[in-house]
């Protein structure tokens, strides 16, 4: 299944709707504004909640947990590396790697790839295409690729104060 996400450039928070192949809503993203660390809800399109995300503070690397249903799932923890970034999603059992600043990347199992991460250039704020395998759960996928955004924009964002 293949899901296209496109962030709006000027909201407050995070706040987009997920597409899927077709063109139709599939989910709903929100972020909240005022909160410690970053904090996302995925809806269905009842507005049901069908995933939290949310970071953990003061941890040496990034650390982000996938919960449904009020229990923790999963974690994403970016991974200490000297020349290539790499993430490993505990709970899942997978493994993130690629180009990530070129936001070109790949989730994989043992038992092959989960789903495949592009950017579409030359649009109009973010816009991502997400190829889920069969017999993946699109929203579990869809969770580790908001979470590599939001570590992706933390580390712009502290490069950028830092000049």
């Amino acid at each position: 299944m293949k899901l296209y996400l496109k962030q709006k450039v000027f909201s407050w928070g995070d706040s987009f709707t997920v597409y899927d192949e077709n063109g139709n809503d599939k989910y709903y993203v929100e972020g909240e504004i005022f909160s410690f660390g970053k904090k996302l809800h995925i809806y269905n399109l009842q507005k049901n909640e069908i995933c939290y995300i949310h970071q953990k503070l003061m941890s040496f690397l990034p650390k982000y947990f996938i919960s449904k249903n009020g229990e923790d799932i999963a974690q994403v923890v970016k991974n200490f590396t000297f020349f290539h970034q790499s993430y490993s999603v505990d709970g899942f059992g997978w493994e993130v790697e690629g180009d990530f600043f070129a936001h070109e990347y790949e989730i994989s199992s043992a038992n092959g790839t989960v789903a495949a991460v592009s950017k579409q250039w030359f649009t109009f704020g973010d816009a991502y295409e997400i190829n889920t395998a069969d017999g993946v759960n699109d929203v579990d996928a869809l969770a580790v690729v908001l979470i590599i955004d939001a570590c992706l924009a933390a580390a712009q964002s502290a490069a950028s104060s830092s000049m």
